[in-house]
């Protein structure tokens, strides 16, 4: 996804979310495959690894859009909101030219350390 139309899908997912009864499955499917690989795009950008585990909001992303035909119009809602909201929150960090290091107890990243500064 081109940089500058990252602003253009933060609008697109608020009001996909807006009219989420509109939708169909895969149109839910596609918004949020496309914000996770966002969300993947912009991490990697500001330095912010890929932990991967159950407390990673990606994870819950790609759950909902792999049961978007199962999932209530609520839970729909949330979860493209969710998705606006990090892709909005990283693009403001991504713009800023703000750099994210981090630091960890023994030297070795893994999935249960954390330290954003």
């Amino acid at each position: 996804m081109l940089m500058s139309s990252v602003p253009s899908f933060v609008s697109e997912l608020v009001r996909a979310a807006n009219a989420v009864e509109l939708l169909t499955s895969r149109e839910i499917e596609g918004l949020l495959f496309r914000a996770i690989a966002t969300i993947r795009d912009l991490r990697g950008i500001t330095g912010i690894p890929v932990v991967g585990t159950g407390h990673d909001a990606v994870i819950g992303l790609t759950s909902l859009a792999s049961s978007a035909g199962k999932a209530s119009h609520h839970e729909i809602r949330e979860g493209l909101l969710a998705a606006a909201d990090m892709v909005r929150t990283l693009w403001i960090v991504v713009d800023s030219g703000t750099e994210i290091s981090l630091t960890f107890s023994d030297g070795k990243p893994d999935a249960t350390s954390s330290g954003v500064k």
